[in-house]
């Protein structure tokens, strides 16, 4: 749908018309349905030719093209009409007076559930089919220009597993009353729409800093220049600058100005997402003038004991569309001031017996910013649960992306897909219990047996990969005709199935394309990783007006944009670095050349590492923290600590996702612990900013390269254009000592925080790692030996 308030027009296809809805959609209770188009085209075509043979004169694909002025604004709807049957004379036998038949429209569906069904049952379940159907009929102008009032309508269900079509004929009375009622409802939804452009106009809002820090004065001159030489801008600085203050005030002037009508933020982890409302609360006042959604995923919305979205399985689902209307819920589309949060939600949810996750998809539409995780956009998976927004446009929407290192590696794992033996298996007891047919679960069986028999490679065998597709491609076609009760066979046995059926979708509709390696990471499981997603990052970017990336570590940004593919979407990104003259002095820096941290040696060296945080806490006035590549690594200092020195109360971060306990966690350990061991890369070393000026210091235990393994070799061995050097800067250097920085950073967040910091392995001392720090960690002194590091400790 493309609307502009400018010149209040709408355009949009029929189909597109007939599924707009405002309230909840049905997408919680289709039942999986991997082929649809290919089986819909099937089905058409075989259509088409049963009818020509019947109606040589009936017309196929018939193009739609109108416009129509409903209350101020025009609306443009387009379409192809399944099969249009024109008016036929009576025969010459017939009664005197007799009129002719006129034209009757027809549409052709493909529907995977056993037919016939009773017709009421159909139009509840099918509703947009009778919608779409109802347009073509009052639209569509015969050939030779006869017609009085909407056509006749005839909808063709058709079930493709047995071939039985069952048709449900609509008269021009129904179709006229369908159609009319649903333009209301774009009227109505385009008025609203207008309302909260023109409320942004007039939009108010306090600066994001009452009194910027040095560097910050001239932070959006330079956003807006940078914008004005392209609509790509990347826009690197440190930890504690304020970059999402920043970005949000540049939005909200964006807004405001009318130049775009929607912000859309992307964090990689809830805690960014977390301080993007806490500071649009604090910019827009109460009641706001900007509104905005934190979209959390659908399982963290669900109210029942377990997260299973089946209609037949959640009574807030079935149903739900004929409850909205007098639920009431409309309010949180309406009324800014109330309360949003999960809690909030689920309680509306139970009290009106209604999908919590529909009201927030129910209300998105209304609202000026959207808050949410990279998959909203980025997944092949979730990315069309905003890209079907009515009235979205992503030319008129500013995108920012925070914390913008993480996209490539992101992207590339939602890309990527594993099958499990120990899982199918389950699936085949699940299949069985719930007695699924036996060409099914025989089917199934052989993929079971396949994966018993995988051992771990570091590719898969060619022969064995096409053995493996044609079994997935066995499952994909029986299950176009199975019937299976999903709700009985439950959540895990469901997802493994439609992992299955989709692995096999996805290679047949080529987007399998991004370089991939198919290996054995262990016996009995296939993993499909994802190598490059630049491809599927710059077909999203290429959608949007304008693009923000934010990240306190873009550099080096010529990696950075060809992992995002930046290249491939015709602009020149504008790069911009913020000045921080606050954190030029902030860090006291000491390479200590005296271990080695690799892998195959770093055992050697336990001990001295052990002593030397230990030495930093004794030395300095605070807890220190310790940053590991590993859990393993940690487990083992850990260790040593408690074993050498027993004076020392020293605490591993635990291995939790709940952001709740990260957060008690490190509150305790800054207030109870005298080192904190943390690992590189975790939520508690780049996401939790609770370490600025609370630290005295802190030893990074050598780069967290990758690991060495089947992955990270393809990487590789696919920067055949350069040399080694540079392949492995890339695939392994860069993304070690980008966690290195983001750790560093988050150790001084304000003017006057003091860090004194020691890169404990001698690689640090290495240019080509010593050039991938940040520039106020460079350039430290190399400590050769014990003398070295303890005269450095009573500076």
């Amino acid at each position: 749908m493309h609307l502009s308030a400018t010149d209040r027009t709408i355009a949009l296809a029929v189909r597109e018309f007939a599924e707009f809805t405002t309230g909840p959609s049905r997408s919680g209770a289709v039942r999986f349905d991997p082929q649809r188009a290919r089986l819909g085209q099937v089905w058409h075509d075989e259509l088409r030719r049963q009818t020509t043979t019947d109606r040589p004169d009936a017309a196929f694909e018939v193009p739609l093209d109108c416009t129509l002025a409903i209350g101020g604004w025009s609306i443009r709807l387009t379409g192809r009409i399944d099969q249009v049957l024109p008016a036929t004379a009576p025969a010459s036998a017939g009664p005197e007076g007799e009129k002719p038949s006129g034209a009757i429209v027809r549409e052709v569906k493909t529907v995977m559930r056993p037919l016939p069904v009773a017709e009421d049952d159909l139009r509840s379940e099918y509703r947009s089919y009778f919608l779409q159907l109802a347009a073509y009929q009052c639209l569509h102008v015969p050939a030779n220009g006869g017609r009085d009032g909407p056509l006749a309508g005839e909808l063709v269900f058709v079930e493709p597993a047995t071939g039985f079509v069952q048709v449900v004929p609509q008269s021009g009375a129904v179709a006229e009353e369908l159609f009319h009622a649903r333009l209301g409802e774009l009227r109505a939804f385009a008025d609203g729409r207008l309302a909260g452009l023109e409320r942004l106009r007039n939009l108010s809002f306090r600066p994001a800093f009452a009194t910027p820090r040095p560097g910050q004065e001239t932070v959006l001159d330079d956003l807006r220049a940078a914008a004005a030489r392209s609509p790509v801008v990347l826009f690197e600085a440190p930890t504690g600058f304020g970059k999402t203050g920043c970005a949000l005030e540049y939005a909200l002037e964006e807004l405001r100005t009318g130049r775009l009508t929607r912000l859309i933020y992307l964090t990689g982890k809830s805690t960014g997402q977390l301080q993007v409302v806490r500071q649009l609360s604090h910019m827009v006042g109460h009641p706001p003038g900007a509104t905005w959604w934190q979209i959390r995923n659908k399982g963290e919305h669900c109210v029942n004991e377990v997260y299973h979205c089946f209609r037949d399985a959640c009574r807030f689902l079935d149903g739900q569309e004929e409850r909205w209307p007098g639920s009431g819920l409309q309010r949180f589309a309406h009324d800014a001031s109330l309360p949003r949060d999960l809690e909030t939600l689920r309680a509306a949810g139970r009290e009106a017996c209604i999908c919590p996750y529909e009201i927030t998809r129910a209300t998105l539409p209304f609202t000026d910013v959207w808050i949410a995780d990279y998959n909203y956009l980025f997944s092949p998976h979730n990315r069309t649960f905003l890209g079907e927004m009515p009235g979205f446009e992503p030319e008129h929407t500013l995108l920012v992306i925070d914390e913008a290192h993480n996209l490539p590696a992101r992207v590339a794992d939602a890309y990527s897909s594993e099958l499990d033996h120990v899982a199918a298996r389950r699936v085949l007891g699940a299949l069985d219990v719930v007695g699924a047919p036996a060409a099914f679960l025989s089917a199934w069986e052989a993929l079971v047996l396949f994966l018993a028999r995988i051992e771990p490679a570091d590719t898969l065998d060619p022969l064995l990969e096409a053995e493996l597709l044609d079994h997935l491609a066995a499952i994909h076609r029986l299950l176009e005709g199975a019937v299976l009760d999903f709700t009985a066979l439950g959540p895990a046995a469901s997802e493994t199935l439609f992992l299955a059926a989709s692995l096999h979708d996805s290679s047949e509709r080529g987007s399998r394309a991004l370089p991939e390696l198919v290996w054995s990471p262990a016996r009995g499981v296939i993993a499909f990783t994802c190598l490059d997603a630049s491809e599927a990052i710059a077909d999203t970017l290429r959608e949007y007006g304008h693009v923000v990336f934010l990240s306190a570590t873009l550099s080096p940004v010529e990696v950075f944009e060809r992992q995002c593919g930046l290249g491939r979407i015709g602009v020149e990104p504008a790069f911009l670095a913020a000045r921080t003259p606050w954190r030029d002095a902030a860090y006291t820096v000491a390479v200590d050349a005296r271990v080695d941290t690799r892998y195959d040696k770093r055992s050697r060296w336990f001990a001295t590492t052990a002593a030397t945080i230990v030495a930093l806490h004794t030395a300095g006035d605070g807890p220190v923290v310790a940053f590991f590549s590993s859990y393993a690594y940690a487990e083992k200092v850990l260790g040593e600590l408690d074993a050498r020195h027993p004076a020392v109360r020293p605490v591993l971060q635990p291995r939790t996702r709940d952001l709740a306990a990260q957060t008690a966690f490190l509150e305790d350990a800054l207030a109870f612990s005298d080192v904190i061991l943390l690992v590189l890369g975790s939520s508690f070393a780049e996401s939790i900013d609770l370490l600025g000026g609370r630290v005295s210091g802190a030893v990074v235990v050598g780069p967290a390269l990758p690991e060495v393994n089947a992955v990270q070799r393809a990487r590789l061995t696919a920067l055949r254009g350069r040399t080694r050097d540079e392949a492995f800067r890339e695939v392994y250097q860069i993304p070690g000592m980008v966690k290195v920085n983001q750790a560093l950073g988050r150790l001084v967040r304000a003017p006057g925080h003091r860090a004194r910091v020691i890169l404990h392995c001698r690689r640090f001392a290495e240019l080509s790692y010593q050039r991938l720090l940040a520039p106020e960690y460079q350039m430290g002194e190399t400590l050769a030996d014990d003398a070295d590091f303890a005269r450095w400790l009573g500076r």
